[in-house]
């Protein structure tokens, strides 16, 4: 079994007796240590080969205690390091066969050598261009692209939001569907909107000239971006009459 530091993801494993566990048990384990972490995120690192589930005859994913901790060793080093995940894959099998392996860096060639450089850690939840294409593991014209579509968008002092490696690898995975780029500006515009509402509830308290007042402004939109976001997949199910494992 692969070891992994204690967290929230190896005692909400504990706290399941040790038995297998539902897609939605995994994610109320895993949201301890990873807020940010949704069902779609979970099935995305099925299909890239990082877990494998075992399924039901009826086809419901069911996860041990082991698939939760590479889950949660996965979504560390894509957090901490921002390593592709092919580089992440191989460095995990090599850890389950029991070989002594250090933590990957992130390499590039020069002068026909390989020089391994780490890739420097954003700091106030911001990540560089270099470290996103590594981290979404996209092409540069890829992400151009999806910029010239205003699905992804630079700070102003050219950084990206650290939430860019998530939407980033969620349109490449969109993409092997056929879902090209300039289909998803009408999400890109739900979201513009749902935003905007919830910026509207908040923005007295966002005023307030008393810090904890805006403090709580804070967590009261990411409490709300948090409802809109379940209350839009709920409706999504429902207009395709689907229902999610």
């Amino acid at each position: 079994m692969l070891q992994t530091p204690s967290g929230g993801a190896r005692s909400g494993a504990a706290a399941a007796g040790g038995g297998l566990m539902s897609i939605g048990a995994v994610l109320n384990a895993l949201r301890d240590e990873f807020p940010e972490v949704t069902i779609s995120k979970i099935r995305f690192l099925e299909s890239e080969g990082l877990v494998e589930p075992q399924r039901t005859p009826s086809g419901y994913r069911k996860f041990s205690a082991g698939d939760v901790e590479r889950l949660a060793h996965v979504l560390r080093m894509q957090r901490d390091h921002y390593l592709p995940l092919k580089v992440i894959r191989e460095h995990l099998d090599a850890m389950e066969r029991g070989e002594a392996v250090q933590l990957p860096l992130v390499g590039r060639q020069r002068t026909g050598e390989d020089v391994l450089e780490p890739l420097e850690r954003p700091t106030v939840a911001r990540i560089g261009r270099a470290a996103l294409l590594v981290a979404a593991d996209i092409a540069e014209g890829d992400l151009e692209e999806w910029e010239s579509y205003g699905l992804i968008a630079p700070l102003e002092d050219g950084a990206y939001d650290s939430e860019a490696v998530t939407v980033a690898s969620l349109i490449a995975e969109l993409g092997r569907f056929g879902i090209e780029p300039r289909h998803l500006r009408v999400m890109k515009a739900a979201a513009d909107r749902e935003a905007g509402l919830v910026d509207q509830v908040v923005a007295p308290l966002k005023r307030h000239r008393n810090p904890q007042t805006r403090a709580h402004a804070e967590a009261r939109a990411k409490e709300l971006a948090a409802l809109t976001v379940k209350l839009h997949a709920a409706l999504v199910q429902i207009a395709l009459g689907v229902r999610l494992p």
